[in-house]
């Protein structure tokens, strides 16, 4: 038994492995959890500390990782990022005016080095050459857009405009 008693932090070690290794094969991160608390037994045995002690902190870190570590990280793994593709992905972005528009007159704009027709999203309003707008929507080859605040022909807002 003294034998067993000395060597205790080897099998808390080992338990970490093999639930590690079977953690690979279950992907659910509910065995790597258990893994770091087999750790923290392993540690507290390599401290010298009584099996009850050893038990008690391998419990306690492996619900603490449950209920504290997990949830965020399998949060964080089930939400990618977005992904915007083709012309989707100008929406939002700010733009300079090369031809004027209003209501009934179809604009140009460019953005990213790319010329675009342009038309006002609020019709009412006139935008002049040069001003700087942000895109709100793109339908077909037609890009809605409504200009910055506080920016005029030759003033550029913050933001990207190619």
């Amino acid at each position: 038994m003294d034998w067993l008693s000395d060597h205790l932090w080897s099998i808390w070690l080992t338990v970490a492995v093999v639930l590690g290794v079977a953690e690979l094969m279950s992907l659910d991160l509910v065995l790597a959890m258990l893994a770091v608390g087999a750790v923290a037994g392993g540690v507290a045995a390599l401290a010298g500390a009584p099996i009850v002690l050893q038990l008690l902190l391998a419990g306690g870190a492996s619900v603490a990782m449950l209920a504290l570590v997990r949830p965020g990280v399998v949060r964080r793994l089930h939400t990618g990022p977005e992904l915007r593709l083709g012309h989707g992905k100008l929406v939002g972005r700010r733009a300079v005016v090369t031809a004027a528009m209003d209501g009934v007159t179809t604009g140009r704009i460019r953005v990213d080095g790319d010329v675009w027709s342009a038309v006002p999203y609020d019709d009412t309003l006139e935008i002049a050459e040069g001003q700087t707008v942000e895109i709100f929507e793109i339908k077909g080859a037609t890009a809605y857009v409504h200009p910055v605040a506080g920016t005029g022909p030759g003033q550029l807002g913050s933001g990207s405009v190619g």
